[in-house]
């Protein structure tokens, strides 16, 4: 089975950039996916996509260097496993609250023994190499997200859990959580110390801190502890590379 480069990484303390697909434009993937980004995940969760645009993004990236992740739409068995079957090397969970969630978010990505993952990679296990069955366990990477106040709280316990690799930290559902309007709040003293709260329990359990981000903020990020930053988006790229065009049209 081929390597995945982002646990790689992470194994060697080093940090990974990604970049987050929204559009489900397959060619948007293929160009973007020349660009050396760590991982291009696709979201089921809030993009325009569905299974069939997911799988056609995967095919898109099969020139790129980068891994394919998806973001799935919930923490469900069934679809969780659709996605690995189709070629994901790594999966963010949305809505991780509890230790029995995350427990069952992880059971989904693993075969037994280790978990309760259905046989069947129709398309994994001819693209991402032999050995398939033998070393996906421990070559998936299995991401909770972390976005409630509840799962604050209950962080450490989550984290015990056996075959967690990192957490995602969806800042909009987290400010929401706390009392907040959706978005970055970093001069709110609650929504910076409650990522430091995850931050420290990370490093204390040795899982990857991720968080959802953009340019802007990186550095600050970085500097946090956060080693999976998803630094662009499809749909803020485009947007961007529009307005410096117009810009330059009209002399601006």
């Amino acid at each position: 089975m081929i390597e995945n480069t982002v646990k790689t990484r992470w194994t060697a303390g080093s940090e990974t950039l990604g970049l987050w697909l929204g559009t489900a434009d397959p060619r948007t993937v293929e160009m973007l996916g020349a660009l050396p980004f760590d991982y291009l995940n696709v979201d089921l969760q809030h993009g325009l996509g569905d299974y069939a645009s997911m799988l056609a993004s995967f095919q898109a990236m099969r020139a790129s260097s980068a891994m394919p992740f998806v973001r799935v739409p919930w923490n469900e068995p069934g679809i969780i496993g659709r996605v690995l079957d189709a070629g994901a090397m790594g999966v963010i969970i949305p809505m991780v609250n509890s230790v029995q969630e995350a427990a069952d978010a992880v059971a989904a990505c693993r075969y037994p023994p280790a978990g309760r993952r259905s046989y069947g990679p129709l398309r994994a296990a001819g693209v991402l190499g032999p050995r398939y069955f033998e070393e996906s366990n421990d070559k998936i990477a299995v991401i909770p997200m972390i976005e409630t106040a509840e799962a604050l709280e209950a962080i450490d316990d989550i984290l015990e859990v056996e075959g967690i690799d990192a957490v995602y930290v969806g800042p909009s559902d987290l400010s929401l959580s706390l009392g907040l309007a959706p978005g970055n709040h970093n001069d709110d003293p609650l929504f910076t110390a409650s990522l430091e709260r995850i931050i420290d329990s990370c490093q204390r359990h040795g899982v990857i801190a991720g968080i959802h981000c953009q340019p802007d903020l990186v550095a600050l990020r970085r500097s946090q502890g956060f080693k999976m930053i998803t630094a662009v988006t499809d749909t803020s790229a485009l947007i961007e590379g529009a307005q410096r065009g117009l810009d330059i049209a009209l002399g601006k």
